[in-house]
């Protein structure tokens, strides 16, 4: 299964160019589902069509390839997943904190968990994932920023929910009942299962974001500032352990060539600047790039679509892009106290990032411009010091030495 996620900064046509996408891959005779999550829905009207939260069908005109194009849609509506799935189990952890002891008010608090919507919408594209019917999954996601928050969700709720009833409680029968004074235990070991359930899926989710299979693509528009947002977007996406394989350059405008006058003298100089953007996006963002020519006429419906993605990829695949580089790897090595050893952490930094390391225990804490990530440190180097850090176009390299007091133990 390959899962491909569409991400932008709001209104730089990343819905346009995942359906596009999407309709390329069917025409070559996948079987491709487009699943829109971003709350302002806007793929059924890039489709020309109606959708809703079940996948539809969607007829392609036929390109002469074999096979029939197989292409399916659909748009998320998270009010429902939170009225069917979230609320219950809500009630199960209000209910579990009264009995804990946890006040009436702070309970309520508590069970009211930001940005579940947006997590209940993640395991639904991962539950229609899990149904096999599709070759791919095309992801229309929300803007930028809430992309970053949606993607760090799961590992997020796994720490809320691991802090707030850890699994060893949860495992053993009875506790829970315990914990609430109550003679109910099937009623408490019901709750236990159901957070277990809860554990399970975010955990599955994480893995699914991680997986060799599962890739973000950024879609930008060739300006300064959208690529200064693109390039901070690649260290927060890495830094989440989320992989991505490409970004798309939309709306460039046409080159005049030879031809004179007011009109010509702008878009020589329009162009001019978009191709300085993309000049500087190929140096430093390490990922493929491609673009899109600006239409005078908006791209709507399955005819426009399909232009669009015949010019986005030609006769490339339309999945193809970077390969997973190493997240992490050690260097050096050695038995005596004057060995020396290096982690480098591959990720992609923008100019004046803000970087901070701390080592905690077993794991080293590493945040980039506000956002934290704790790395468990490799067998070797728990028994190791850090010594020194260096931050590179090659990504973070942190080196150790060995602890005196841990070394020969």
């Amino acid at each position: 299964m390959r899962v491909l996620l569409f991400t932008g900064k709001g209104g730089v046509g990343k819905t346009t160019l995942a359906a596009a996408t999407a309709a390329r891959l069917a025409t070559r005779g996948a079987k491709v589902l487009v699943v829109s999550t971003d709350p302002a829905h806007s793929l059924a009207d890039a489709l020309g069509t109606r959708l809703g939260p079940a996948p539809e069908e969607v007829p392609l005109p036929s390109h002469g390839h074999t096979g029939e194009a197989r292409m399916h849609a659909a748009e998320v509506h998270t009010r429902a997943l939170v009225d069917d799935t979230w609320d219950e189990l809500r009630e199960h952890l209000r209910t579990l904190l009264l009995g804990a002891g946890v006040s009436e008010l702070d309970a309520e608090e508590l069970t009211v968990l930001p940005g579940v919507e947006d997590l209940l919408a993640l395991g639904e594209v991962h539950r229609l994932a899990s149904c096999g019917v599709w070759d791919t999954i095309i992801v229309d996601c929300g803007p930028t920023a809430e992309t970053l928050r949606l993607l760090s969700l799961p590992e997020a709720f796994t720490s809320y929910l691991e802090r707030l009833f850890p699994t060893h409680r949860r495992l053993v029968r009875g506790l829970l009942a315990g914990m609430a004074g109550s003679d109910n235990h099937e009623r408490w070991d019901a709750v236990a299962d159901a957070l277990g359930r809860l554990a399970e899926q975010l955990g599955a989710l994480t893995e699914w974001l991680a997986a060799a299979g599962t890739s973000v693509r950024l879609v930008l528009t060739p300006e300064a500032v959208v690529a200064a947002e693109t390039r901070r977007t690649l260290t927060a996406l890495a830094l989440q352990r989320i992989h991505v394989d490409g970004l798309v350059a939309n709306r460039l405008v046409p080159h005049p060539g030879s031809a004179r006058g007011a009109a010509a003298a702008w878009l020589r100089t329009r162009r001019n600047e978009q191709d300085a953007v993309l000049d500087e996006l190929r140096s430093c963002a390490g990922v493929p790039l491609r673009t899109v020519e600006h239409r005078a006429g908006e791209p709507v419906g399955l005819r426009a679509l399909l232009e669009i993605g015949a010019e986005l990829h030609g006769d490339s695949d339309p999945l193809e892009g970077a390969e997973r580089a190493p997240a992490m790897e050690v260097t050096g090595g050695g038995r005596s106290l004057d060995s020396e050893y290096a982690l480098r952490i591959a990720l992609p930094l923008h100019e004046g990032a803000d970087i901070d390391l701390a080592r905690v225990g077993d794991e080293l804490a590493m945040t980039v411009d506000g956002r934290r990530r704790l790395i468990a440190l490799p067998a070797v180097l728990r028994r190791c010091i850090v010594t020194g850090a260096r931050a590179g176009d090659d990504g973070v390299t942190v080196a150790f030495r060995p602890d005196p007091e841990l070394w020969m133990r």
